[in-house]
């Protein structure tokens, strides 16, 4: 599955105007290793650690407060450990931003894009719009497209 998800997602970032790359695990230039140590974090419940790994943080903290109140504490933890069980399926580069895609299975199956943006030598959650974030987002829609993964269910 993952052999075929990254070749959806080649052509898509081939079809696209700007100059992506696909970022290999492991590579120096990831930001996988800053989405990590968000996701222990998040999935700890410690959203004050989390959003100071954020280009914006006092507006993450703010975004976290209230997913956490509308979900509860322990759903909250629940949701972001999903992600630290499940693989990053691709990490896209444009620039200094990263859109990392994870493929999530359980009671229902989707794909999930977290934003990702190189400051001073170090990755931050992207949570400042920009033109890389927003043609980050469009791969990720054109990719959910292409494998029939609807963001809502």
């Amino acid at each position: 599955m993952k052999a075929v998800l990254t070749a959806v997602l080649l052509c898509v970032a081939a079809s696209c105007l700007a100059q992506q790359r696909l970022v290999e695990p492991g590579a120096p230039d990831s930001a996988r290793p800053t989405a990590t140590l968000v996701l222990r974090h998040l999935a700890e419940g410690n959203i004050e650690a989390a959003a100071a790994l954020s280009n914006a943080p006092q507006g993450r903290l703010q975004v976290l407060r209230d997913y956490r109140k509308a979900l509860g504490e322990e759903d909250f933890k629940r949701v972001f450990a999903q992600y630290l069980n499940h693989e990053v399926v691709a990490e896209v580069a444009l620039g200094r931003h990263r859109l990392l895609v994870w493929h999530l299975v359980g009671t229902e199956e989707r794909l999930a894009g977290q934003f990702y943006v190189e400051d001073g030598g170090r990755f931050l959650m992207d949570d400042v719009p920009s033109e890389a974030r927003s043609e980050l987002r469009r791969i990720l829609g054109e990719y959910r497209k292409k494998m029939g993964s609807d963001p809502t269910k």
